[in-house]
């Protein structure tokens, strides 16, 4: 996939930082969305990620952020939770900091004599307090809190601590936070139910639902065709009825020839017959007209939304330009001008019938019951109205009750018409905060992708991370942490540094020494990994596993004590241009499960030559990387490793490397047998990736960024889909391909034409032939193979 921002990089691998341009154009869109967009409250959004953003970038250009390090702030340690913007920048805040909130203000309000500035610390003060410790421990106890940032659950560990006889630990947990206690929030949120444990999930709170539901609006189109069909075509109508009263004989009419259609002159235009108007005017006819222009000026300082009034070469104007003529002086109008206005009436005679007629009448009341319908904003705040009583923190036992039609008492208060049932995508909204198995959500489409599915898994992860805690309020307090960590968004980083992971946590590592273990612990790990990734591959088998996702799966094979080298995916513009041991143990595991097979053939991968790789080091970064490995993807990738770089000569080779490692398909499938223990059907997951690749190659994309980043999605979405086959015995993949042919010959002929070539190539490699045979690479209508990354212009643009 190539990039028309693509620039030249220093060939130097170490010279590599993160570039200020980027947090510039994020700045910029967000400047232009703040300044032009027409909903007040997403302008009100934008100021604030402008701010943010100057911020990144300010800081960026004086070096107050080292954009790239897991410390991109100086003055904060690793185990900080970071403000993060789209694309790992931090802005240099800390989430554990910032203003008071309403907890801490209340709190201060009980606290004597606390001098501005020192009111964090005056807290924390008061929770190591004796009285502080009582209510810090009554909390561990009852489940009473709520935890954003991991910061958060620091000092209930240590009221634990210190509570089961473990002050030594305590009082070194307390030496590591001092030098923050003033700044950050190590306390919880109090709260009035327990937090809960549970095998169901919900994808949002209630409260983050009602939230949603508050800023949803009428849309601008429905709102601009309500305003024409109940202001201005009541008006229109007015108007034309005022010329029809001056017609002298029968009302104009398109004459109409015997198969129905209009009748033209020789010139094209249709014929027009009957009588002429302004011709004769009742007594009042000129204060109607002039009563008439005058209602249409005050609506229109009132309505200004729908433009077709005014807009020129439209009848509506013409005609209102008329009536004022006439009721100002009937003989200014000229015959052509008459001819005009006869054209008009004939033409809404026949297109619709004049405002008296039965015709006309049915159309303007079917239009006003469409405009009538209630929008998902309009109907929100009943569903708003029967959420305010419920937990705002947690999730639904019931949804259905809650999607009951408006009932009578809530109808009068809200001003809503009774009975008015509740729309199917609101409902679907309100369902996003039900509690229910992940499965459920899933086929509901409550959870549509892999991303969202990794926000969602940590409500289960976090329980099973706290498995072999023997204490059950610490078991809770764990997980709770557990959970907020999760929710902190990820760093750019550079120069194969990772993420910080939740033991550098020190309140964790204070916790982790509680933990036993044991076999019932690693077993529900590994079940719970085999269903988080069933769940993957088999809700959203098109996509690749997202990072965020592969944390959880990381986590739960280290509670399972399973040595599995999951690999992430790396962004091509920060690429450091070689790849840590993981990805060849990746590839290494890959070749044990795909030697052989239909994978091997068509990407053209000599998994013996990957296996015999042996020449791990470590690296300039610190981390053994393996140059045998490196030199393979560049070679495959057909870029030189040396020279200048761009992000789609780095693409080629991650791509590379996807392929070869099957970007952890063939680490899940073979070590934890998914196909052969759980019901994924390969050819059935193949058939589901084929489907969404035709789907999405035929949408509409007109910029080029998004539709290279198409093809890029569709590419992977293809591998997935021949890593699925070649599970299969060869008359299973015969039997997919006689019907990927026969659903490619459904679609669009274009489409058939340019994406042919790449169903060809897969055939070619099913039946033992090679893609990098010279004979089949001679045209572009020959057998291909499906890559989505190109320094050329794609073959399927």
């Amino acid at each position: 996939m190539s990039h028309p921002e693509d620039t030249s990089a220093n060939d130097d691998p170490t010279n590599i930082s993160a570039n200020p341009g980027y947090a510039l154009g994020q700045l910029a869109r967000a400047f232009g969305t703040s300044q032009t967009h027409a909903d007040p409250e997403t302008r009100a959004r934008a100021e604030q990620k402008v701010a943010r953003w100057i911020t990144v970038f300010q800081g960026m250009l004086s070096g107050a952020l080292q954009v790239g390090s897991r410390t991109p702030v100086a003055s904060a340690p690793a185990w900080a939770t970071l403000e993060v913007m789209k694309g790992g920048f931090a802005t240099g805040a800390l989430l554990a900091g910032g203003p008071l909130q309403a907890h801490e203000q209340a709190l201060l309000e009980t606290l004597p004599n606390v001098p501005a500035g020192a009111e964090r610390a005056a807290i924390t003060s008061y929770y190591l307090s004796d009285a502080g410790l009582d209510t810090l421990r009554q909390m561990v106890t009852s489940g009473c809190y709520r935890i954003d940032v991991p910061e958060e659950g620091a000092l209930l560990v240590v009221a634990w601590l210190l509570g089961h006889g473990h002050a030594d630990q305590a009082r070194a947990l307390l030496d590591t936070l001092g030098a923050y206690i003033g700044q950050l929030r190590f306390y919880p949120a109090p709260a009035d139910r327990p937090l809960a444990t549970s095998a169901l999930v919900h994808r949002q709170t209630v409260g983050e639902v009602v939230r949603e539901l508050q800023v949803l609006r009428v849309p601008s189109r429905i709102a601009v065709e309500r305003e024409a069909v109940t202001i201005w075509a009541p008006l229109y109508d007015q108007v034309i009825a005022l010329f029809a009263e001056t017609v002298s004989g029968p009302l104009p009419a398109l004459r109409i020839g015997p198969d129905g259609a209009w009748i033209r002159s020789p010139g094209g235009s249709p014929i027009v017959e009957g009588g002429w108007p302004c011709q004769h005017y009742a007594d009042d006819w000129p204060t109607r007209a002039r009563a008439t222009l005058e209602a249409y000026r005050q609506l229109r300082a009132a309505h200004p939304q729908c433009a077709k009034p005014d807009r020129t070469g439209e009848n509506f104007p013409t005609l209102r330009a008329y009536l004022e003529q006439c009721a100002a002086d009937p003989a200014a109008l000229n015959d052509r001008d008459v001819g005009r206005i006869r054209a008009i009436l004939a033409a809404v005679a026949a297109k619709r019938g004049l405002p008296d007629s039965t015709r006309c009448q049915a159309l303007r009341r079917a239009q006003r019951e469409r405009a009538a319908r209630l929008t998902q904003a309009e109907l929100a705040p009943a569903l708003i109205d029967r959420l305010a009583a419920l937990p705002q923190d947690a999730g639904l036992a019931a949804v259905d009750e809650l999607l009951e039609p408006v009932a009578d008492e809530q109808a009068a208060r809200l001003g809503l018409p009774a009975g008015q049932p509740i729309p199917a995508k609101l409902g679907l909204k309100l369902r996003r905060c039900a509690d229910a198995p992940v499965e459920a959500l899933i086929a509901l489409g409550v959870i549509p992708s892999g991303e969202v599915l990794a926000r969602v898994i940590p409500q289960i992860t976090a329980q099973v991370s706290a498995a072999g805690i023997a204490d059950a309020d610490l078991r809770r307090l764990y997980g709770a942490i557990y959970a907020a960590f999760r929710r902190r968004r990820s760093l750019l980083l550079l120069n194969l540094e990772h993420q910080v992971r939740l033991r550098e946590l020190p309140w964790v590592a204070a916790i982790d020494a509680f933990r036993a273990n044991d076999q019932q612990a690693r077993a529900q790990a590994r079940q719970t990994l085999e269903q988080v990734a069933a769940l993957a591959l088999g809700g959203f088998p098109h996509q690749i596993v997202p990072n965020k996702l592969l944390q959880e799966i990381r986590a739960l094979a280290e509670r399972a004590e399973l040595a599995m080298p999951i690999v992430d995916e790396v962004a091509a513009d920060i690429f450091m241009g070689t790849f840590s041991e993981k990805y060849l143990r990746a590839a290494q595991r890959a070749g044990e499960l795909l030697a052989g097979t239909l994978y091997e053939r068509y990407y053209g991968i000599d998994y013996a030559q990957v296996r015999q790789i042996d020449d791990l080091a470590p690296s300039q970064y610190g981390a053994p990387t393996s140059a045998a490995f490196t030199e393979l993807c560049y070679a495959r990738a057909g870029v030189a490793q040396s020279g200048a770089r761009s992000v789609a000569r780095n693409g080629m080779v991650i791509e590379q490397e996807q392929i070869v490692t099957t970007h952890n398909l063939a680490v899940l499938a073979r070590m934890l047998g998914l196909a052969a223990t759980l019901e994924l059907r390969p050819d059935e997951l193949a058939r589901r990736c084929f489907t969404w690749i035709c789907r999405r190659q035929q949408q509409k994309i007109d910029a080029w960024q998004p539709r290279l980043r198409m093809i890029k999605n569709c590419a992977y979405a293809w591998r997935q889909m021949v890593f699925f086959l070649s599970l299969l015995p060869p008359e299973a993949t015969d039997a997919f391909l006689e019907w990927a042919y026969a659903h490619l010959a459904q679609q669009r002929p274009a489409f058939q034409t340019a994406f042919r070539p790449a169903l060809d190539g897969l055939a070619l490699a099913a039946r033992g032939g090679s893609l990098d045979a010279p004979d089949q690479r001679s045209s572009p209508g020959d057998a291909r193979r499906l890559l989505g990354w190109t320094t050329e212009r794609h073959w399927l643009m």
